[in-house]
């Protein structure tokens, strides 16, 4: 994957490189991906399998909340393709006219991490009370599901802090630094060993679906759509699975 860089947090604008570039007679290609947060780990082997197939081409990534990102393009800043973790979001640039057709790719659901071991015994949703627990801020994708789910089952208490996504979210568990978060089932996947995990039941109910779709401000639209199929495709959605993803 030497092809993929990744940059969080970086302004979009940063992340672009001037396409084509010819580099000893072959066409050189940069497709940059606007992509959720909780999308960071899972898409790079859809990148890698996506450069091996398209050679001169590599894949970029600015990862971020969806609803930054989706104000960031409606704003007109440039990129190739979009990919949320809600509708929502995705409506802010549909609205502005700056999408092209939307495609269902995944789905997701919420759990909770604790560190490691599990030192403060969390067993479940009513455990929350009296930890130091953290989510995503209310206006993010995540933060809207991690709002919801607890509050249909009674769980009133307050977090100790509302992180900018759902990987900051993850980072704070895998610090120590909180005893539980709420992230998603593929961002527990993803820590692997550094976390422990509780399931939520009834979390089904309140599934995230991830959109996903070629930007009117994109530089190579074929290129940009060729990425979106990919995705779409049976064998992205299978790379997708093994992530932790649902179907959409």
């Amino acid at each position: 994957m030497t092809g993929i860089r990744i940059a969080c947090g970086a302004p979009v604008a940063a992340l672009l490189v001037p396409r084509p570039v010819a580099v000893g007679g072959d066409d050189e290609q940069t497709l940059t991906v606007l992509a959720a947060a909780s999308l960071t780990d899972a898409f790079e082997d859809p990148a890698a399998e996506f450069e091996a197939d398209h050679d001169g081409t590599s894949v970029t990534f600015s990862f971020g909340s969806s609803t930054d990102l989706a104000e960031q393009v409606a704003d007109g800043a440039p990129g190739d393709v979009l990919a949320t973790a809600d509708e929502t979001s995705m409506s802010t640039a549909e609205d502005a006219g700056v999408t092209g057709e939307i495609e269902t790719f995944a789905t997701n659901v919420l759990t909770i991490v604790t560190p490691a071991g599990n030192p403060a015994g969390i067993a479940s949703l009513d455990d929350l009370e009296g930890s130091t627990r953290v989510r995503c801020a209310d206006e993010v994708p995540c933060g809207k599901v991690a709002l919801a789910v607890p509050a249909d089952n009674d769980i009133t208490a307050e977090p100790a802090s509302l992180e900018e996504d759902v990987r900051a979210t993850l980072d704070k568990v895998v610090s120590g630094e909180a005893d539980a978060g709420l992230v998603y089932a593929t961002d527990a996947v993803a820590a692997g060993d550094k976390v422990a995990t509780v399931q939520v039941p009834g979390a089904e109910s309140a599934l995230t679906s991830y959109f996903s779709t070629v930007l009117e401000q994109s530089e190579d639209a074929d290129l940009a759509r060729e990425w979106v199929d990919f995705v779409t495709s049976d064998e992205g959605r299978s790379i997708l699975e093994h992530a932790g993803f649902g179907a959409p």
